[in-house]
C-alpha cells in the first residue's frame, strides 16, 4: 500500500478545520467493548483529543424514537458535526427506521467510502495486493424506504434517482481519484433493465467522465461487475455506485479482500461526516471480549485525516499494521501460519497502545504527510438546466383486480367500456410483463395490473387523468395507483412496454 495512494486518506469533500470535540456513539451489540478499544487508542494518540458521548441505538427506539435518535443527540450532533459510531441495531418491523440511512439522509452524508485491502499473509485472501476503493451514493435508490402494499399479492418499492444525487457522488468519485493518485473510476449499474433510473446514473458518469481526461473511466453493468469483483479485484480502482449497489459491493469487496470485520467506512457531507465499522452489532459474540475493534479502528483513523490529525492518523495506522504482522490477532483473524497470540477486544488495543511510534517491517508503511496538499473539493450541483418541455400524454392506472380467473381479455373489455371518448387502452402489463394484448397464455398474472391509457390526439389535459379515475370507479375498478406518462423534449419519460 503506497502511503500517498493509501485509501484511508482524506476522504473529507473539503478543507475541514481542526475539531477538538467528535460526537461518539458507542452502539449496540459489541459496540461498546469495540469502541472502548477505539477510545483507549485515540487517548494515547491524540491526548487533546475530546469526546462527547451522544445517545442513539436500541435505548433510544425502546424509549419510542422510531428512528433510534433522541431529540438532544441532534442538537449535539449540530454543535459537533463529527461522529465516530458504534454498529447499532435496529428493530425488526414495527416502522422502526435505520439509523445510519436517518443519519445519512438528514445531515447530507451523500458519499460512502469505503476502502477495502488486503493484508497478505496476515489476513487470509485469494488477492494478495487488492487495494480497492468503492465510492457508493448514500442517500437516494431504494433507500428512500418508499413502500406500499397495493393489493392482497403485490407491495412496490420506489426507487428514486436525481441528476443532482448522480452529479454529486459521480464527481466525488473522480475528485477523490485525482486527490489520491489513482488511475481508474469504474461505474456500476443495471441500466440494460433499468434504462431511466439506472440510465441517468451512467449517462452523468459519462458527462462528467469526459471532464477527467487524465483518468481512465469505464462502465460495468453490475452482475457481472460484482462477479468479477470477486474474481478479479485487481482490475478495479475506485468503484462508483448507486446506493443499493454499492452496500452489495462493498461487502463483497471487503470479504474478498480478507475480512468484512476489518473494514472501515466514512461517511462525508459538506457540513458533517460519520465514520463507522462496515460491519454489523454481532449480539451473538456481544460481551465476550473476543470482538475485533479494526474496523472501527480504521474508521477512527480516517475520521483523524478528515480533522486534520494526519500524524496520529500514521502513527495509529503503522501501529496496527505492526500488531497484524507481529501475529497478535483476535479471534476472526487467529491462524496457525500467521498467529502468535489470540488476543481480546481489550488486548488488541493494548498492543496497538504499545506500537505507537513504530512502523511495520513487511507491510507497506504509510504517510499521511505525502498527501495531496489540496483536500478532495466538495463536489458543486451542475448549474441548473434549461426546463424541458414537458407534455402529459397518458397515464398509467394500476388495479387490484382479481375476477374473471383473472384473465387480461376479460380486463380490457371492461376498461375499454369504461373509458372516455380521446383515450384509447395501449396495453396492459403484469408484473411488468405484457398481457394484453396479445399476451401469451403462460404468463403467469397475480392480482396487481397496470393499465395505460394514452390519448389519441398525443396530447393529454389534465383534467382528464381525475375524469378517467372516476368513470373506472363507477365501473367498480377502483384504482390503487396512477403514474403520468410524460415527454420531455419530445422523449419518452417513462419506461415503453413491449408492442405497445
Amino acid at each position: 500500500m503506497n502511503a500517498q495512494l493509501s485509501p484511508l486518506h482524506h476522504t473529507a469533500p473539503a478543507a475541514v478545520p481542526s475539531l477538538r470535540t467528535i460526537a461518539v456513539a458507542h452502539g449496540d451489540g459489541i459496540g461498546p467493548e469495540i469502541m472502548d478499544a477505539v477510545l483507549h487508542v485515540l487517548r494515547h494518540a491524540v491526548p487533546d483529543l475530546r469526546m462527547q458521548p451522544v445517545a442513539m441505538g436500541e435505548a433510544a427506539y425502546r424509549s419510542g424514537h422510531m428512528n433510534g435518535i433522541l431529540p438532544q443527540t441532534w442538537d449535539a450532533l449540530a454543535q459537533y458535526p463529527v461522529l465516530l459510531k458504534g454498529p447499532m441495531t435496529t428493530p425488526q418491523g414495527g416502522g422502526y427506521k435505520s439509523i445510519n440511512v436517518t443519519l445519512r439522509k438528514t445531515l447530507g452524508l451523500f458519499a460512502n467510502v469505503r476502502p477495502c485491502v488486503a493484508y497478505h499473509p496476515y489476513v487470509d485472501t485469494l488477492h494478495p495486493g487488492m487495494d480497492v476503493v468503492i465510492v457508493r451514493e448514500n442517500e437516494e435508490d431504494t433507500y428512500g424506504g418508499i413502500e406500499h402494499r397495493q393489493t392482497d399479492e403485490v407491495v412496490q418499492c420506489l426507487k428514486l434517482i436525481t441528476r443532482p444525487g448522480c452529479e454529486r457522488i459521480v464527481r466525488y468519485a473522480f475528485e477523490y481519484a485525482l486527490a489520491h493518485g489513482r488511475r481508474k473510476v469504474t461505474c456500476m449499474t443495471k441500466d440494460n433493465i433499468m434504462k431511466l433510473t439506472d440510465g441517468l446514473f451512467h449517462r452523468v458518469f459519462d458527462e462528467i467522465a469526459a471532464e477527467y481526461p487524465q483518468l481512465e473511466a469505464e462502465h460495468r453493468i453490475i452482475d457481472i461487475g460484482a462477479a468479477r469483483m470477486a474474481s478479479r479485484p485487481r482490475d478495479y480502482d475506485v468503484v462508483v455506485t448507486p446506493n443499493l449497489y454499492g452496500d452489495i459491493l462493498s461487502d463483497i469487496a471487503a470479504e474478498v479482500a480478507g475480512s468484512i470485520g476489518l473494514a472501515p467506512s466514512a461517511n462525508i457531507g459538506l457540513h458533517g461526516a460519520m465514520f463507522e465499522a462496515v460491519h454489523g452489532s454481532a449480539p451473538d459474540i456481544a460481551g465476550k471480549n473476543i470482538a475485533n475493534p479494526s474496523g472501527l479502528l480504521l474508521a477512527a483513523v480516517q475520521m483523524l485525516l478528515h480533522i486534520g490529525e494526519t500524524d496520529a492518523a500514521r502513527d495509529i495506522h503503522n501501529a496496527w499494521l505492526r500488531t497484524l504482522e507481529e501475529g497478535l490477532h483476535t479471534r476472526d483473524l487467529f491462524n496457525e501460519r500467521t498467529s502468535r497470540r489470540c488476543l481480546g477486544t481489550r488486548e488488541f488495543a493494548h498492543a496497538v497502545v504499545e506500537r505507537l511510534g513504530q512502523m511495520p517491517q513487511h507491510l507497506p508503511a504509510v504517510d499521511y504527510r505525502q498527501a495531496p496538499a489540496t483536500p478532495v473539493q466538495a463536489p458543486q450541483d451542475a448549474a441548473p438546466r434549461a426546463r424541458q418541455d414537458k407534455v402529459l400524454e397518458g397515464v398509467d392506472v394500476f388495479l387490484d383486480w382479481d375476477e374473471a380467473n383473472r384473465d387480461p381479455k376479460a380486463l380490457a373489455q371492461r376498461l375499454q367500456a369504461a373509458a372516455q371518448d380521446g383515450l384509447r387502452l395501449a396495453v396492459i402489463t403484469n408484473r411488468g410483463v405484457k398481457v394484453w394484448p396479445d399476451g401469451h397464455p403462460d404468463t403467469f398474472c397475480t392480482d396487481h395490473w397496470r393499465c395505460r391509457f394514452k390519448a389519441v390526439d398525443g396530447t393529454l389535459a389534465p383534467a382528464q387523468v381525475p375524469e378517467l379515475l372516476a368513470r373506472l370507479l363507477d365501473h367498480d375498478l377502483p384504482a390503487v395507483k396512477t403514474e403520468n406518462l410524460y415527454r420531455f423534449d419530445g422523449q419518452p419519460g417513462y419506461s415503453v412496454a413491449q408492442g405497445e
